[in-house]
């Protein structure tokens, strides 16, 4: 048994359900597949393209996957990823030599004593780390003038549909590697957005799931009442398959129905779905054509669309001022904690986070040589979480996005889910000012802690454009569902040119 290179790139862009009827009928093996992909990661990450989404490959991947492959001709499967590979964003606890770096080099060759919770779920699968994936250095909050992609670990990730387009942030390797062939799934972390940007911008499937809903034990953390673990795929039935391999359902409290059971072509039939539009459209006209056609095909689908279903509060989530009091307080809480342990493994790391500003400044020739660091500064500066002025500003933004935000606006449209814009078209990649302003929808689930998916809806002179389906908590069987409805419509994401600029015209 052989893979023919000329099959590479076919392969290379094979759902899961392929690849696992493949490896079911013994035409292809978990090795092979292995070797094909870190072939490619090889061909446009290291070299050619240069998209610098891998910052390392797990040289134990190939062993792992000859053992998952005896396994299997043993008759052990372990669960509906045995034998697939995964990208793991570096924010995203490995054991041993893959370790956990945040993109910094704080965190360098710090050894990891455990999988992170997620990873450890996925390995019980049969999943296979290929390799851990660049991410926007500390998840995308150290700097107001940052560049989304962008680490000193692993340098400035581009986007596979134009090299010198964003590739959106913080999952920015995740996204960008899926969306180029170099696995058929990864692990996303998302705060605030930093799942279905980077999704929306690379032209794949991004899914936010319900805060806690897949533990985040063994994640470098932002801020702990809104971190979440997500899969990242390039259709809407292979992000629930991941889902369901990392979901720790007794933890959930939740019955243990596999949420790619509601992946479908029927989803759209009969389903209520309110419009987003203020403060999200109405930027791009292009962007809103797609939209318009996104629109269409879900009321010829047998939707019933409520337009517009705004979110009343969407405006006053975009100012930030609450929840970046939040973030700044739950940062220096929790990376104080992370470091103090983690430090135990290396006795130079930085055990806190003042310790790590410092750090920082000591290497500003490869850490702050771009932008600097004043979010770190500021959170460094913070009082503590019994602080009046954080509690005030968490209780405040909260119900800002729950009651008075997604809750309100699926009431008072009486729909299953929010339909919206995720983001527009990637902007140019700015190493002096930094990403520029953009309208991204994520804040209204982000913050209230609910759930969302954005699947490509086409692609405007090159460049993806994604939209969202968002609900209330626990609703990813409903968001699945229309996802994929959607998706079935309208077809998967578009193929990355690896080209260097966007076409014109």
């Amino acid at each position: 048994m052989s893979v023919h290179r000329g099959g590479d790139a076919a392969l290379a862009f094979a759902t899961l359900s392929e690849l696992r009827g493949r490896l079911e009928r013994r035409e292809l093996s978990s090795a092979e597949l292995v070797e094909v992909l870190a072939a490619r990661v090889d061909a446009l990450d290291r070299r050619g393209p240069r998209l610098e989404s891998v910052l390392a490959m797990d040289p134990r991947a190939a062993d792992r996957a000859a053992r998952l492959d005896a396994e299997r001709a043993a008759g052990r499967v372990r669960g509906p990823l045995h034998g697939i590979p995964v990208l793991v964003k570096d924010n995203v606890e490995t054991a041993g030599i893959l370790g956990a770096t945040a993109g910094s080099l704080a965190l360098s060759g710090v050894p990891v004593a455990r999988d992170a919770d997620a990873v450890v779920a996925l390995r019980r699968q049969g999943a296979i780390v290929l390799g851990k994936t660049n991410l926007s250095e500390w998840a995308n909050f150290r700097s107001r003038h940052s560049s989304s992609g962008w680490s000193a670990v692993g340098g400035q990730t581009r986007n596979p549909h134009a090299l010198d387009r964003s590739p959106g942030g913080s999952s920015s390797g995740t996204a960008a590697a899926i969306a180029a062939g170099l696995s058929p799934v990864g692990v996303g972390t998302e705060t605030d957005g930093s799942i279905v940007c980077p999704a929306a911008m690379c032209g794949v499937v991004g899914l936010k799931p319900t805060h806690a809903r897949i533990p985040a034990g063994g994640v470098i953390p932002l801020a702990a009442t809104q971190d979440c673990v997500g899969p990242i795929a390039r259709t809407v039935a292979d992000a629930a398959l991941a889902f369901d391999a990392m979901c720790d359902h007794a933890m959930a409290g939740t019955a243990a129905v596999p949420l790619a059971l509601s992946a479908g072509p029927d989803g759209l039939a009969g389903a209520r779905i309110g419009v987003a539009r203020e403060h999200y459209t109405g930027h791009d006209r292009a962007t809103d054509e797609l939209f318009a056609r996104a629109l269409d095909a879900m009321r010829d689908a047998g939707a019933v669309l409520v337009d517009p279903a705004d979110v009343p509060t969407a405006a006053e989530l975009a100012r930030f001022d609450d929840e970046l009091v939040v973030l700044t307080h739950e940062l220096h809480d929790g990376l104080d904690r992370y470091l103090a342990r983690r430090a135990g493994q290396r006795g130079d790391a930085p055990r806190s986070l003042a310790e790590l500003v410092e750090f920082n400044e000591a290497h500003a020739r490869e850490e702050l040589a771009l932008f600097g660091q004043d979010l770190l500064v500021e959170s460094a500066a913070t009082a503590g979480l019994d602080d009046a002025h954080y509690l005030e500003c968490f209780e405040r933004n909260r119900e800002r996005a729950r009651r008075r935000g997604v809750d309100a606006a699926l009431a008072a449209a009486g729909v299953d889910a929010l339909f919206t814009v995720t983001a527009e078209p990637a902007a140019p990649i700015d190493h002096v000012n930094g990403d520029p302003p953009a309208v991204v929808s994520s804040s209204p689930a982000a913050v209230a802690g609910y759930p969302s998916v954005t699947i490509p809806i086409g692609s405007v002179r090159g460049l993806p454009v994604g939209a969202s389906f968002v609900g209330p908590r626990g609703s990813e069987p409903t968001l699945v569902r229309l996802a994929s409805g959607l998706e079935h419509v309208l077809g998967p994401g578009p193929r990355p040119r690896l080209g260097e600029h966007a076409p014109a015209g």
